[in-house]
């Protein structure tokens, strides 16, 4: 499956660790919210990056404590029509300060990209490869927008008001 990070096709370095499956000695995982929540130090212990899949029906707030030291936050759409969790995207980038990977996994198409990006996520599971070629190339064509978001990039106003301050300070 193609992974789309900061807008160009890479790797994905995290392996996927079922429930019940054994973990590898070292590396970086992504383990379900369950396995996760089960014994959460045992697995920030081990060598390697740790990752969380966490389900749309489930709030963020258990995973608040743990924030810090994940490396990544998978956020799952079951369907192109739930977006729960955009608003948990939302929710860690904007309330609780989450820096780390932001990644959509599950249902996720091409005409949804920028939206997700400007609720904060910055990488992407998709399906097909011309879906991962297309996301890459949406991305570079939109720089400006109207609506503060969880992607930390400065609205219009914002640029117009830092342009009309610098153009007033030098007169």
């Amino acid at each position: 499956m193609p992974l789309v990070k900061n807008a160009k096709i890479t790797t994905d370095l995290f392996v996927h660790v079922a429930d019940g499956a054994e973990l590898p000695g070292d590396g970086d995982i992504l383990v379900p919210a369950q396995r996760f929540l089960g014994d959460p130090e045992a697995l920030l212990k081990r060598t390697g990056k740790v990752g969380v899949i966490w389900p749309n029906n489930r709030a963020v707030d258990d995973l608040v404590p743990h924030l810090t030291r994940l490396a990544a936050v998978a956020l799952v759409f079951p369907s192109f029509r739930d977006g729960r969790a955009y608003s948990q995207a939302r929710l860690l980038r904007e309330r609780h300060g989450y820096g780390g990977e932001l990644r959509a996994t599950g249902q996720v198409l091409r005409d949804q990209f920028v939206f997700m990006s400007r609720a904060g996520f910055d990488t992407f599971e998709v399906k097909k490869d011309a879906d991962a070629d297309a996301f890459a190339e949406t991305m570079k064509r939109y720089s400006v927008f109207y609506q503060p978001t969880g992607d930390g990039r400065v609205t219009a106003l914002h640029r117009r008001t830092q342009l009309r301050h610098s153009e007033s300070a030098g007169q």
